[in-house]
C-alpha cells in the first residue's frame, strides 16, 4: 500500500482521526488477486491532498511525506540486506488463485519482439490483432483490450447503461461483491440482486419478475442482465449455452442486453465441450480474462458489436484505461488464443483434471468437509462431483487460519474464501505431481492442527479458538 495509508476504512465524506488499529490475521479473508494491507505510521508535513484522496478511496490517508522515521528504518534495513525485498520461498505450490500464473516462455519471447504503436491513437498493430482474434473466436464484430476483468465489466456497464438505471445480477456475482461498487461509484447505477442456485444460475422466473415498472417514477429502469460464467461461489460451475439463451430471450423480450462476466469463460467452454463462439452467442457482450487460466501477465478482452465497443472504448478512456505501447502485453494474449496445443485454451482441461484429483483425495481426509453455501449446500464430506472446472472449495473442522498457516509451512498456499471456506485453484504451472505434494501437505497440516486443537482443549482455550473462527467468518 502507498506510504501514508492506513487500514481504517471510512465512508465518503467521513474523515476519522489518524491511528487506525491493525486487524488480526484471521479477521478478513483475502480474495483472489488481492494484496494484504499494511498500516503506515502517520508522517509530518501534509500536502493538503489527503482529505480528497480519502473521500474517493475510502481509506484514511496520512500526510504524504517521504521523510518519516518508518521509511528511514525501511531504507536502513534494505541497505543492511539488499535481498530483503526479493527473497521468495523455494518450491512453493501456489493454489491461492489462477491469477498467480506466470507467462509461458513463448509469451515472453512474443512480448520481447512485439510490434507496437500507440493504442490510444488506435495504431498498435498487436493490440488490433488481439482484439480481432478475440472477436473472431467469440463470433462478435469487435473487441477491446482492457487492463483487467473488473475494467471489462465496468466499461461494459458504461456502454450499456444510462445513469440511474438498474442491472439484474446474482447476489454473489463478482460485479456485486468484488468490484468496489464501481457500478454505483462510476457508472451511477444500481443492481437488483437475486439469489443464485447451486449450479450458478438464476431462476428465469425470478429474473422475469425482477424487471421494474418503467411507468412508475419511484422505480429505477431495468437496463441490463448479467451472468457470471464460470460462477465462482458455486465452485466454478459452468453455465450452458442453452441456459444463457433462455436468459437472453428474457432480456431481449424487454429490449435490454445480456452481458456475460466471463472471467473464466474459457474454463466453462472446455468443461462443457463447446466452442467459445457457441458459448458467447446468446450474449450481447462478453468479457474474458487473459490473466487467469490463460496465463498472460495482464489484461482482459471485451467483445460485442461495433457500436457497443465504440462506447466501451470511450468508457475505458473515462476510467483511465487508455494505454499506449501496450502491444507488449497484447502479444501474450495472441499466444494464449492460438488454436490447439500451441495456445492455452485446450490445456485448461489439465487444470480441471488436477482439481478433480485434488478434490477426490481431500474428500477422504478426516477434517475436510463440505464447503456449504452455494458450493455444496449439503453437509457432510466434500463431494468431488461438484468440481467441474479449476476450483476446489472446502471447509476444515479446525481453526482455518491455523490450517492455512500449517499448509503454507509445507510449501503450499491456499486462501481463505467467503462462508468459512478454503479455496485451492489449479492453473498453468501446477502439475499432477504438485497435486500429490499438496495432498500430502494437507494431510500433515490437518494432523498438526488437530493436535493443536486437542492441546487447546486440554489447556481450556478451545473457546478462544472458536471465537477467532467466528470473527473470521463474520468479516467475510
Amino acid at each position: 500500500m502507498p506510504e501514508g495509508l492506513s487500514r481504517e476504512f471510512v465512508p465518503f465524506g467521513a474523515m476519522p482521526g489518524p491511528g487506525g488499529t491493525r486487524r488480526g490475521a484471521g479477521e478478513r479473508p483475502v480474495r483472489a488477486g488481492e494484496r494484504g494491507v499494511e498500516e503506515c505510521d502517520e508522517m509530518a508535513d501534509p500536502t493538503g491532498f489527503e482529505p480528497a484522496i480519502s473521500s474517493v478511496t475510502g481509506w484514511h490517508v496520512g500526510p504524504l511525506h517521504h521523510g518519516s522515521a518508518a521509511s528511514a528504518e525501511d531504507s536502513t534495513a534494505a541497505r543492511r540486506d539488499p535481498l530483503a525485498y526479493t527473497r521468495r520461498p523455494v518450491q512453493q505450490i501456489d493454489l491461492r488463485s489462477d491469477t498467480v500464473t506466470k507467462p509461458t516462455p513463448e509469451m515472453r519471447r512474443a512480448m520481447a519482439g512485439a510490434e507496437v504503436g500507440d493504442d490510444v491513437f488506435g495504431d498498435d498493430p498487436t493490440v488490433i490483432e488481439l482484439e480481432a482474434r478475440a472477436a473472431e473466436l467469440l463470433g462478435k464484430e469487435a473487441g477491446l483490450f482492457v487492463a483487467s476483468g473488473t475494467m471489462g465489466n465496468l466499461v461494459s456497464q458504461l456502454a450499456h447503461l444510462a445513469r440511474g438505471q438498474e442491472t439484474i445480477a446474482g447476489h454473489e456475482h463478482h460485479m456485486v461483491l468484488d468490484e468496489a461498487a464501481g457500478h454505483a461509484v462510476v457508472v451511477g447505477t444500481s443492481i437488483r440482486q437475486l439469489a443464485e442456485r447451486p449450479d450458478g444460475t438464476l431462476d428465469p422466473a425470478e429474473v422475469e419478475a425482477a424487471f421494474r415498472d418503467p411507468s412508475d417514477p419511484h422505480e429505477p429502469i431495468t437496463g441490463l442482465i448479467t451472468l457470471e460464467n464460470t460462477h465462482a461461489h458455486s465452485m466454478g460451475q459452468p453455465l450452458t449455452p442453452a441456459y444463457e439463451a433462455r436468459i437472453a430471450a428474457i432480456a431481449h423480450g424487454h429490449e435490454i442486453p445480456l452481458h456475460i462476466d466471463g472471467a473464466r469463460f474459457w474454463n466453462a467452454a472446455i468443461a462443457l465441450g463447446v466452442s467459445g463462439r457457441e458459448l458467447a452467442k446468446p450474449a450481447d457482450s462478453v468479457t474474458f480474462c487473459l490473466s487467469k487460466g490463460l496465463a498472460c501477465p495482464v489484461g482482459s478482452v471485451v467483445v460485442g458489436d461495433k457500436g457497443f465497443i465504440w462506447r466501451a472504448r470511450r468508457g475505458r478512456k473515462l476510467v483511465g484505461g487508455g494505454m499506449r505501447q501496450v502491444g507488449i502485453l497484447a502479444a501474450a494474449g495472441l499466444v494464449a488464443l492460438r488454436d490447439g496445443p500451441n495456445g492455452m485454451i485446450e490445456r485448461l482441461a489439465e487444470d480441471h483434471a488436477n482439481a478433480r484429483r485434488l478434490a477426490e483425495a481431500l474428500a477422504e481426509l478426516p477434517g475436510i468437509v463440505s464447503p456449504g453455501a452455494l458450493a455444496q449446500p449439503t453437509q457432510g464430506p466434500l463431494d468431488p462431483g461438484r468440481v467441474r472446472t479449476n476450483f476446489v472449495l472446502f471447509r476444515v473442522e479446525r481453526d482455518r487460519a491455523a490450517f492455512l498457516d500449517a499448509v503454507a509451512a509445507r510449501g503450499v498456499l491456499m486462501v481463505a474464501y467467503p462462508h468459512g471456506q478454503v479455496r485451492a485453484a489449479t492453473h498453468y504451472g501446477v502439475t499432477a505431481a504438485d497435486i500429490e505434494t499438496t495432498i500430502a501437505a494437507t494431510r500433515a497440516a490437518l494432523a498438526e492442527t488437530n493436535a493443536a486443537r486437542a492441546t487447546n482443549a486440554t489447556n481450556g482455550t478451545e473457546a478462544a479458538a472458536g471465537a477467532h473462527t467466528v470473527t473470521a467468518r463474520r468479516t467475510e
